[in-house]
Parts: C-alpha cells; structure tokens; sequence
C-alpha cells in the first residue's frame, strides 16, 4: 500500500478545517484551493483560476517522490458555480448514512428495490451475468420496469433533506449487448482497425440511445487500455497496442454517449453517462495477465498507458474507473498518486472515480467488506456488487471513527452529485417516462444496424489474397463452412447478453444477421448458390469455400492465454481448412478473433485470410466486402488496417510497434486492397519444443491434460499414480480407468469404481495454479459428465483438500446421458482451500461402486451452478 494513502491525525485535522471551510463558503460559490487559500470557484477547471476541486481529498499534499506530472487538462464541461451552489445544499441536509450510501454501488443480482429503499443507494449495477428476473435474456421491457422499480423505490425513501435518485451503471462495451435485440457492433479490437473516429462517436450516440430507451443512466465505456501483450483475455477491448489510435477515439467516444458539452443535447435525451477505464495501465500487465501488474515507468504509463485520458477528461467524460490492476506492485484502487494527484489533480478531472467488481478488497489491509484505504486513496464510489451490506456498515464505522475523514466523504459525495446534476437527474421524471424509453422500435433498429454494419466493412483486414481470388463471385457455387459461419454468439464474442458471451444461440439476435446469413442473402439476389456444411462436406464440388472459424467467447481473465497460438490443443479448424484445398478448392479463411494469433498453419492453408476480429450481430457486413458486384467489381474495398502487431512466431509476446529487434509477420498499419498483390510465401509452422498446450480454464479435455499435468488415480492412505494413455487402474484395481469415444476417439475417460475402498481419481497439476481471480469472479468447477452406473455409497468432488459431496447429483442423473455439473469456486474457498496455490484442482472420490465418465473438466462462467455447494 502506498504510505501516503492513509492520513496521519494532525494531516488529518488539518485538512478536515480546510473542508468546514469550504462547506460554509460552498452556498456562495467559494472553495479552497489546495494550499488552504480562497478562490471564487467561477472559472472552468483548467483555467488558472478555478481550483482542481474543491477542498481536494488527499493529503499529505504531496505526491510521493516518483510521481511525474500528468497533463493539465482543459474540461469542456465547465464548473458552473450554480450547480456547485446546488451540490453544496443538498450535502449539506444529507445524513452521514445517505452520504455513505452515495458511494455503495450494489449489483442488481443480489440487491432488491426495497434495499434501494432503506439504503438510498447513490448507484446500481448490473454485471455481466445479472439481469432483471435473473433472466439474462429478459425483454428490453423488463430492464426498463425494474429501473423505474429502483427510482420509485429510491423516492419512496425518508431522506432526510432532497430526495436523491440513483443511477444505473452498465457494460455496454459494444453496444447495449445485456439486452437481447440491441444493436451490437465489433469489439474494439476491429474498431482500431478501422481508423475512423466519426463512426467512432456514431456508435456511441447509437449506443446512449439503445440505453437510454432501457431507463439505464451510465455506460462504462470506453475501454483505453493500451494493449502491450496480446495473451491479456481483455484484448479485444482495447482499440489499439499504440496510443495513437487510442487518443484519437477516446474524446470521440465519449462525445457520442455524453453529447457535446455546451450544447443543449449534452447528457440530455438519448445520452448517458460515460466511464473512461480502467485507469490505469491493465493493458500492460506482465504476461498479459488479467488484474496482474504493470511495471512500467512512471513515464511510460502516463504516455503509453494513460494516453487516452486527457482527451476524455477534455470532452467531458464524467466518471473514470479505476483498475483492477497493479502499477510496479501497488493496487491502482488503492494508488492516492494515481486517483487523486494524477487524475484529479494534475488533470483536473472533477467527476468521480468509480472502482471495479469487489476490486477494493484486493488492496492490501483490505476486503471486500471493507477498505478504508481505497477511499483515502480517492475512490468515490465503490462496486460493491454482492459486498455492499458489509461495505456500508463497515464504511459507516470508519468515517465515524475518523479511519476515513469526514471530509473526503464529503468530497466523494460531492463529485457524484455534482454529476448527478449535470446529466439532469434530479429533474428526470422516472425512467419509463423519460424521452425515447419504452421506444423498443429504435433497440436494433435499421438505422442504427446500419451504423454497425458500416463499422464491420471497415474493420475487416485482409492479410492474404493469393492470385486476387477476393472478390468471390456471387452467381457461383459457395460453400460457407466452420463452426463460426452461422453462430451470431462467436462472432459477436463475450461482454455479450451473458458476461462471457456463451450460453446463447442465434434465436437471441431477434435483429441479427450470422456471416452465412449475409453471404446467403448477397448471393442469392446474384442467382448464385452458397450452402451451409460446418463440417465442410459436399454433394457437388463448390466453386469456392469460405471457412468462418475462431477463437470461442471470453470475458476478462477466462481469456488469459499462455501462448497466442490458435487452438493448440483442437487442430480442427486447420484440418478443415487443408482437406478443401487438398480438393483443389479455393479457400477463403475468415478468421474471428479477440487478438492477433499465431495462425501461420491456417494460413498457408487458405487462399485467401481475412481477419474478422470479433464483428458482432452485422454479418452481412462480411460479404459486403468479400463479393463482387454484378459487373465482377468489388462492392466494397478492404479498409481495415492492423492496430495490433501480427505474430510470426509462437511465443512472440509481446509484440509492439517501436520494440527493439521488432519482427512481426504483418506489422502495425497492415492490410492489402483489392489494388495489391496478396501472395504470401509458404510462412513458417515451428512450434517451440515444450510449448504448452490447452487453454487456461481446462483442466481436461479432448482425453488429456495442459502439458506437464497428470491424471492420477489414488487409493485411501497411498499416492497418487500418474495414468500414462488411456487406462490404468490402482494397485488393488479398486478403481480403473480407461477411453471411451464422445464426440471423437477416445475423448473422455471412463472410471470404474470396484466398491471395494475408498478411491479417488485426480488431476494434478505441474506447478501450483492461482484461481484466486476465478473464485472472486464467480466461476465454477464444471464437469461433463456421463453416469454409466450409479453410486452405492456417498461421492465428493474436490480440491485440494477440500471435498463437496457430489453423490445427490450423479443419483438424480439419467444413467447413460452426457450432463454437466457446475460447482461455484467459492464453495472449495468456503471449505477451507487456499485458491492461491493449488496443485490439486479436481478430484472425485467413493468408497462404493460406481462407473462414471468424464470428457471435460474446466473452470468457467456458467449460468447454472449448484446453489448449494454439492448435494448428497
């Protein structure tokens, strides 16, 4: 923890006095400044003579000896002396209870309206699995009905002076994508390839509208981290590795969802409160690791790393959200030299700060319950999502016992009133009645698919056209193959209806188009055929293939790679691509992707290789580009260039424009037109000896382990004994084990209990593994499973060394039928296991008969795990 994070008691004295000061001066449009002296708080902050905020929090006043300046931003939304006059008089009548509920951001999951309240919370939430009824694809209606239910409730409370409404905070990270029907647009990743900040701004007024119709207030976007290693899972949400593209889209960002400051459409109808995240720095974690630690400079982090934010403070951006993530070791939620002497006070940004999902109890001293120290730091309001009960009274205690200062809840308060207002809340009737809600016509609408549509054309980056074979014909024979042709969830990728993006099929894209579905529609207005095979077979001989395939959805650290090879552990994709063109078909790759991956097999493979990035819901923008017009021209040209540094080796992570010795396969600013010759020599497809293989979160899968790992079977009081191939049994053959066929040879393991003694089979892992993310992130042990014969005696699936009975389950299964089973991680931490170091992440274990295979074990997000920790 930063020592300057917590206040010594004459500091704290002191910089309570200079607080009362400005409270009494605050009806008359006074503050003090920094020094304690008096200034007329009239000007914009920025100008020399308005002071950063009044009364800043922090203190001691200065930074610690290595902090570098950051910017003086000019805000476009200037400091209107009678909103502060108006902020100062609502405070004041507040109770230290509301104000404190002011800062506590619950999670609509697991808060009520009737907490909405008793509390008066100043926020909610809904995260990336949470939804009104618990129903993730619950009518745009429902969203709508359950905000008015809040804001009622929230009137309905005894405040003790002016009523406070809240504020409804969501990822809409690519369009309004928690609501099934919303238009949803490319991830990022494809928008820095675009180079068009005006379409920038059109999807954010796109995405403010679709919100705003649903009665949710406040966008947590947009995403500026500077991606610097393309194993991060949250890749895809960043625009670019450089910070050029990044600062030239942020203010544009954040204009199309606030409005233009100045005018009268700002934070009015159809707007919504944008977020600029996460500060600072989670794009440039060492090994890419999602929560993990940037070690950068002091300097490269401001320049590479921040560069985004002074160009979203000028706009206006009216909440920032602080990181995850770590800078040289220190928790940026806890960083006083980050949150207030950077962000507040050398940029003069004077809305608030915002922290992440329970990130405040990662700060050292700290839990998710309580942390005193992110406050100090200069967070103003804290996500809380399922905390938010022992938050409150444990923030309660400390700003009554002087832990946390008086005045720098007040200042928090202060900040997110002062927002409040400036984006009309208080003169909001509710949200139902507002303009544009309940106007679902306009959720997905035309005009607004089109906008998106544009933004796929655009996004799309050709790396490979050998002999010119794009654009295909319409009037011939297409046969569109791969997983991913005719799957509107993979090609949209996670942040998308459910947190992690699966579990969804296309019935719940009403507004929707899949890849096939566009190259159907443009080749049959040419009077050509295109046939749908995802396994690539054939009655006759198409003209052409084009394969759809790519990365599964992911969300946050489920996406974490070891290495930025393509499926190193399923060479599917590869095999089809090379039985086409072993047929003398032409191939066209379309490639789906939240990052750069090492693809050079599927490359050589293919005639031609597009990188789609992750296009969402608008796949007729494929084939706007991919065909020609009826006179053989293209309809639409290639513009995409890379934004991202394309590998031409397995471990080349990371992979930036300016390294030394920079070496890439297709660098920075790449992408061919129909104009250039796109033929690639044979690329290389060595693999580095000992390249790990499998992708974090599986544990087993396709009948084997993440390299270095073993299967052990154990009997009680004995080690456990690796399994080498497919079968092996324990010394007295009380359990065995051998291959069974799932979906392919051999892909799943069957275990065969004799009955005889307690036995247990067991995955051991090659080094001690951390799932302390995975735990507080809510994802579970998932099992597939088949009962072959059920059990006679109770069963326990474990961890470590802690089990969870299991046997309820497997009696209730159909004997004979492939299931799967979902046990919450925190049900092993609530037993007792250190998540932090585990080298046994999955046992199951009985002392009866049974016959149980297995093909997949993982940890991942699941809508349906066991509410009860196990069942016996």
């Amino acid at each position: 923890m930063n020592s300057s994070a917590l206040l010594r008691p004459a500091q704290r004295q002191g910089w309570t006095r200079a607080l009362a000061v400005a409270l009494l001066l605050g009806t008359a449009g006074c503050a003090t400044t920094a020094s304690g002296g008096i200034e007329t708080a009239d000007a914009a902050p920025g100008d020399p003579a308005a002071p950063a905020e009044a009364a800043p929090a922090s203190a001691p006043a200065q930074p610690s000896a290595d902090h570098v300046r950051w910017p003086a931003v000019h805000s476009a939304v200037a400091r209107d002396p009678a909103v502060e006059a108006r902020v100062e008089a609502i405070l004041a009548r507040m109770s230290l209870e509301e104000k404190v509920a002011q800062t506590i951001q619950p999670d609509i999951a697991s808060v009520t309206p009737e907490d909405m309240r008793r509390y008066k919370f100043g926020s909610i939430l809904n995260g990336g699995n949470s939804a009104p009824g618990n129903n993730e694809t619950a009518p745009a209606r429902d969203w709508l009905a359950l905000a008015d239910a809040f804001w009622d409730a929230a009137m309905a409370a005894d405040w003790a002076g002016e009523k406070i409404p809240p504020i409804w905070g969501s990822d809409a990270v690519h369009g309004h994508t928690n609501v099934v029907g919303a238009t949803i647009f490319p991830h990022n990743v494809g928008l820095g390839a675009m180079r068009n900040p005006d379409l920038i701004q059109k999807i954010g007024e796109v995405t403010a509208r679709e919100m705003a119709l649903t009665g949710i207030d406040w966008d947590f976007s947009p995403t500026l981290a500077v991606v610097r290693d393309d194993r991060w899972g949250r890749s895809y949400e960043g625009f670019s590795e450089d910070p050029e593209i990044v600062r030239s889209y942020a203010g544009r960002m954040v204009e199309g969802l606030q409005g233009r400051p100045g005018t009268p459409g700002f934070l009015g109808a159809g707007k919504v409160i944008s977020s600029a995240k996460h500060f600072v720095g989670d794009g440039g974690t060492e090994g890419g690791k999602d929560q993990g630690d940037n070690p950068s400079t002091p300097e490269k982090l401001r320049d590479i790393h921040g560069a985004g934010y002074p160009p979203a403070i000028e706009a206006g951006v009216q909440a920032i959200m602080a990181s995850f993530s770590s800078v040289r070791g220190e928790k940026t939620t806890g960083d006083r030299d980050l949150l207030t002497v950077a962000l507040k006070e050398d940029m003069n940004f004077d809305g608030f700060v915002v922290g992440d999902w329970n990130a405040h109890g990662q700060v050292p001293g700290c839990s998710n319950t309580s942390c005193a120290a992110a406050m100090n730091a200069g967070l103003d309001m804290y996500m809380a999502p399922d905390s938010w009960r022992g938050l409150y009274d444990a923030t309660l205690a400390q700003v009554r016992s002087g832990e946390i200062p008086q005045a720098r809840l007040d200042e928090a308060v202060r900040r997110i009133l002062r927002v409040k207002i400036r984006a009309g809340i208080f003169e909001k009737p509710k949200p139902s009645a507002r303009p544009m809600a309940g106007e679902f016509n306009r959720l997905g609408s035309a005009e607004h698919r089109a906008v998106a549509r544009q933004a796929v054309r655009e996004s799309l980056v050709l790396l490979k056209n050998k002999n010119k074979l794009l654009p295909l014909s319409p009037k011939r024979n297409i046969l569109v193959a791969g997983d991913g042709a005719d799957n509107i969830a993979k090609q949209s990728g996670g942040w998308t209806i459910t947190w992690q993006g699966t579990g969804i099929s296309n019935k719940d894209f009403p507004n929707g188009q899949s890849i096939f579905g566009g190259i159907a529609d443009t080749v049959k207005a040419a009077g050509g055929t295109a046939t749908l095979s995802v396994d690539g077979s054939y009655k006759s001989k198409p003209d052409a293939a084009i394969v759809v395939f790519g990365e599964e959805p992911y969300a946050e650290f489920v996406g974490d790679r070891p290495t930025i090879e393509y499926s190193p552990a399923d060479k599917k994709d590869l095999e089809l691509l090379q039985r086409l063109k072993k047929a003398g078909i032409p191939v066209v790759a379309v490639f789906l992707s939240g990052r750069p991956m090492w693809v050079n097999p599927e490359i050589n493979a293919s005639d031609a290789f597009v990188a789609a990035f992750l296009p969402g819901s608008e796949g007729g923008g494929v084939a706007d580009v991919l065909f020609a017009d009826a006179a053989g021209k293209a309809r639409n040209d290639f513009k995409g260039k890379l934004s991202y540094s394309w590998p031409k080796r397995v471990n080349q992570s990371p992979l930036n424009r300016g390294d030394a010795n920079y070496d890439p396969l297709f660098a920075y600013g790449f992408g061919l037109t129909y104009a250039d010759a796109g033929n690639l020599a044979l690329l290389s497809e060595e693999r580095p000896a000992g390249a790990r293989t499998g992708a974090d979160g599986v544990l087993f899968g396709r009948g084997t382990v993440p390299g270095g790992w073993s299967l052990g079977l154990r009997e009680e009081g004995g080690p456990a004994s690796p399994v080498t191939g497919n079968a092996g049994a324990t010394g007295t053959g009380r359990l065995r084990v051998a291959g069974v066929d799932r979906r392919a040879q051999e892909d799943a393991r069957r275990f065969t209990w004799s009955g005889q003694g307690w036995a247990a089979a067991q995955i051991l892992a090659a080094q001690p593994i951390d799932l302390t993310r995975e735990s507080n992130g809510e994802l579970s042990l998932v099992l597939e499973y088949r009962v072959d014969g059920a059990p006679t005696a109770p069963v326990t699936i474990g961890m470590e060394g802690a089990t969870l009975p299991l046997g309820g389950v497997l009696r209730a299964a159909t004997v004979g039928q492939w299931a799967s089973v979902a046990i919450p991680l925190r049900c092993f931490a609530r037993a007792g296991v250190t998540m932090n170091r585990i080298t046994i992440p999955f046992s199951i274990a009985t002392a009866g008969r049974l016959a149980l295979s297995v093909s997949d074990v993982r940890v991942a997000s699941t809508a349906t795990p066991l509410a009860s920790c196990g069942q016996e």
